[in-house]
């Protein structure tokens, strides 16, 4: 799958970290030969840093691949090991949430009160009938009650499935369908872009009646009053949170799960037919979490203000705002609402109003912020930040060094992170304070994982070789399966290099010369053009380097002629807009495509566009351009941030 073309970017523009940073760093260099020296037992020490019930003394079981087993015969409470333990340490009086709402509401929530809710939210589901391994559905907007609702239906035992807010009624319907729900918590509302945006309508909806021969498993809805809008109510099956849990008590105590009980299941966003539930467990999936967390964020729990800027609804969410985070005693911030709302630079002035030092988001937020220019976050304090972390999709080097030039103030090591809804936690990333870093590079496999990049049939490419991404050995927060479907788990991730073992990751990658690793997306983000496969965010970048872009999307075309050709998408700079015509501009980056990558590589149209569709969490759905460039009807745009995008970018096209 390796590119034929050369880069546009120089590999080797290295930044090396600060020697205030390194010596002072979380991780140190010999950690990477700690984990190749024994694998088992590098894991092992890290699952060590969480409090175990029952000590585990079995480390890995992958006698029937591609089912594993880690730390089996040792029990644990996930959200004991979030809450209890620090409250217990002397820790309760830390801050663990500093929550904001759009409308600029404010709370911070010790440990101890987030520990006092969720002890009470448990005891109400217990209440309920809820129990260990029933399924609960998390259907709320970015408020504490979201965190504590996780945290509750795990300390019982139960499993959830948080479904992103902006998720349609059919979508949450499958969802609790497929997972056979018996409890859903939900909110009146939420607020989005400086309205309250209705969440408990689109419950009522996905649970009316079924037709012949389908059972709804759902008993009860507990609703949280954050937006005081009109709903309807059913007295036989809805509770509000308010008052069920404020006359609970707020005394339980946390039992022992098996490491291996599930903890949750998420679907993966953009799911057509039946939805698919990757199933996480445990204590495996914990320590990663925790680890990964703590390594990868160089975390001072004591003095840090880590923010996360992803939704619950998402993996991300998971492990980098729920359970890394509260594992390891973190204070962080959490926000509700849009990155321009009321005014366009609210992210800078959250960093500003709570000294954030650490701020992990998307490429697509970065690109976002670039478009409208540095004057904005310019008119901010943010000398608290210490360290940048992207995550979601490869970042473009020309978004990297803007992030690091203008956010970061030139000085801010950036972790560019690879992983997925389905290795659970972090898997490739620089280490702040060992690694130099490059611009682009998600660079190299974390201590304890293994990845290579690979041909068709599973032969390693080596430095300067580009394929397919696969996982090698097996990693303590991988994915258990898919949620009652064993074998669409086994087709879906492990047939493709089932003589190997291998994990395949569904992504293109190469290594440069150094060995460094590049993400080129996903592999059906490759366009064959003319029997040349390029990739869609090589070319991306490429448009993305020249100063009139804002952002840009490639996709590919059906084409009589080359079987493929490229289409581009491009968000053009309000002072190029100003100053130049659209259809000069759009022949100006053809020519700087093949310029600056090769005449193969070349758009064959260029399309200047106002926005482009992107799910709530900032990830461009190019199947969407897909069926614009090739004069489709539009699919469907119910998980867009903006379902009016595609109407827009449609019209613009014709």
């Amino acid at each position: 799958m390796s590119s034929q073309i050369d880069h546009v970017f120089d590999e080797t523009r290295v930044f090396p970290p600060s020697p205030e940073f390194a010596a002072a760093a979380v991780a140190q260099p010999e950690i990477y030969t700690e984990a190749a020296t024994d694998r088992e037992a590098f894991w092992a020490k890290q699952a060590r840093e969480l409090d175990w019930h029952t000590p585990f003394t079995e480390v890995l079981d992958w006698s029937t691949p591609p089912f594993a087993k880690w730390f089996a015969d040792g029990e644990i409470n996930v959200a004991y090991n979030c809450l209890d333990r620090h409250v217990e340490a002397g820790n309760g009086d830390r801050v663990a949430l500093l929550w904001e709402g759009e409308p600029g509401d404010e709370r911070r929530i010790t440990y101890a009160e987030l520990t006092d809710e969720v002890k009470r939210l448990a005891n109400v589901l217990e209440g309920l009938g809820v129990g260990h391994g029933d399924r609960v559905a998390i259907y709320l907007p970015m408020i504490p009650e979201a965190v504590a609702s996780m945290l509750a239906v795990a300390r019982i035992g139960a499993i959830h499935s948080v479904v992103f807010g902006g998720f349609s009624a059919d979508s949450l319907r499958s969802r609790i369908d497929d997972a056979g729900a018996k409890l859903v918590i939900t909110a009146d509302g939420g607020y989005r872009k400086g309205k309250a945006s209705a969440l408990k309508p689109t419950v009522d909806q996905a649970l009316a009646d079924r037709g012949e021969g389908e059972q709804n498993t759902v008993e009860h809805v507990i609703v949280v009053k954050r937006c005081e809008n009109e709903i309807d109510w059913n007295d036989e099956r809805d509770l509000w949170y308010g008052d069920v849990v404020g006359a609970a008590s707020n005394a339980h105590e946390a039992q022992a799960f098996p490491a291996e009980n599930p903890l949750f299941i998420l679907y993966t966003s953009g799911t057509t037919g039946k939805p698919k539930g990757i199933l996480h467990t445990s204590g495996g999936y914990l320590t990663q979490a925790s680890y990964t967390h703590r390594v990868v964020f160089d975390l001072k729990p004591e003095t840090d203000v880590y923010w996360c800027t992803a939704d619950i609804g998402w993996v991300t969410g998971h492990s980098y705002v729920t359970y890394g985070p509260l594992a390891n005693g973190a204070t962080q911030v959490m926000y509700e609402g849009t990155p321009e709302t009321p005014q366009q630079g609210r992210w800078w002035d959250i960093i500003q109003k709570y000294g954030v030092t650490t701020l992990y988001t998307a490429p697509t937020a970065i690109r976002s912020f670039m478009k409208l220019g540095r004057e904005i976050p310019n008119q901010y304090d943010l000398a608290s930040l210490r360290l940048l972390g992207s995550v979601g999709e490869p970042i473009n080097p020309e978004a990297w060094i803007w992030y690091r030039d203008v956010i970061g103030g030139s000085r801010t090591p950036i972790v560019d992170t690879w992983w997925q809804t389905e290795t659970g936690a972090i898997m490739v990333s620089p280490l702040p304070g060992v690694t130099a870093t490059k611009p682009g590079s998600a660079q190299v496999a974390l201590p304890g994982v293994s990845i290579d990049v690979v041909d068709d049939d599973g032969r390693p490419q080596g430095a300067g070789g580009g394929g397919l991404l696969a996982i090698t050995e097996p990693w303590p927060s991988m994915l258990r399966g898919i949620w009652g479907d064993p074998e669409r788990f086994k087709e879906t991730y492990w047939d493709k290099f089932e003589k190997q073992g291998y994990y395949f990751a569904g992504d293109g990658a190469r290594f440069d010369e150094d060995g460094d690793l590049w993400l080129l997306g996903r592999v059906d983000d490759v366009m064959n053009v003319s029997g040349h496969r390029l990739s869609t965010a090589e070319i991306e970048s490429a448009l993305v380097a020249h100063e009139a872009t804002a952002e840009a999307a490639v996709v590919g075309a059906s084409d009589e002629t080359t079987g493929q050709a490229v289409v581009a998408f491009v968000i053009i700079k309000e002072s190029y807009l100003k100053a130049h015509a659209p259809e000069g501009l759009a022949q100006l980056l053809r020519g700087w495509v093949g310029e600056q990558i090769g005449p193969i590589a070349r758009p064959r149209d260029v399309y200047i566009v106002a926005e482009l569709p992107k799910t709530r969490s900032g990830k461009i759905m190019r199947r969407l351009l897909r069926d614009v460039a090739e004069g489709r009807e539009v699919g469907d745009t119910t998980t867009l941030a903006d379902t009016m995008v595609m109407s827009t970018i449609s019209a613009q096209v014709k």
